[in-house]
C-alpha cells in the first residue's frame, strides 16, 4: 500500500491555465500526489496526515503545511530564484511537446522532448528535496509531483 503522508492538496491561486494539456498535467499531479506521497515536516507536534496549501506570492513558493482538521501547522517558504531557469525550460518543452502532438509529429521527435522534459523534471525534484533538505523529508516522486506544481502555479518566469 503506498503512504499518503499528504491527503489534501490546495492550490489557492490556481489560475486556469493556457492549455488542456497543461491542465491535464496540474491534475493529474494533484491525483498522483494524493494517491501515494511521503512528506514529513520535521519537529512538527503529532503526524501525519497533513494537508498542503502550495502558493507562489512575491517570488517565493510557499508550503502551507495543515493539520488533518485544515488548522496551519507550519508555513515553509522558499525563493523561487534558484528554480526559474528549470521553471522556464520546463515550460517551453511543455509547449514543444504539446505542438509537436498537435501537429503529428513523429514519434521519435515526441519521444525525444518528452526525454527532456523528464531530465528537467528530475532536475526540478532534486532541486526541491535540496532546497527543503533538514525541513522535510520527502521521496523522489513526491518532489517531482510537487514540482509539477510549482510549475504550474508559476506559469510564466
Amino acid at each position: 500500500m503506498a503512504e499518503k503522508d499528504l491527503t489534501s492538496i490546495v492550490l489557492p491561486d490556481a489560475q486556469p491555465l493556457p492549455s488542456p494539456y497543461a491542465e491535464a498535467d496540474r491534475r493529474q499531479a494533484v491525483d498522483d500526489l494524493l494517491a501515494g506521497n511521503v512528506f514529513r515536516p520535521k519537529g512538527l507536534a503529532g503526524g501525519p496526515p497533513y494537508g498542503l496549501q502550495i502558493m507562489v506570492r512575491d517570488g517565493r513558493l510557499i508550503l502551507d503545511i495543515r493539520d488533518a482538521a485544515d488548522a496551519p501547522l507550519h508555513a515553509l517558504v522558499l525563493a523561487l530564484g534558484p528554480f526559474r531557469r528549470l521553471i522556464k525550460d520546463y515550460h517551453l518543452v511543455v509547449e514543444s511537446h504539446e505542438k509537436a502532438v498537435q501537429e503529428g509529429g513523429s514519434e521519435a521527435r515526441i519521444q525525444a522532448i518528452d526525454m527532456g522534459r523528464r531530465g528537467l523534471h528530475n532536475e526540478g525534484a532534486q532541486l526541491l528535496v535540496e532546497r527543503l533538505s533538514g525541513r522535510v523529508d520527502l521521496d523522489f516522486e513526491t518532489a517531482r509531483r510537487l514540482f509539477t506544481l510549482v510549475c504550474a502555479l508559476h506559469n510564466r518566469i
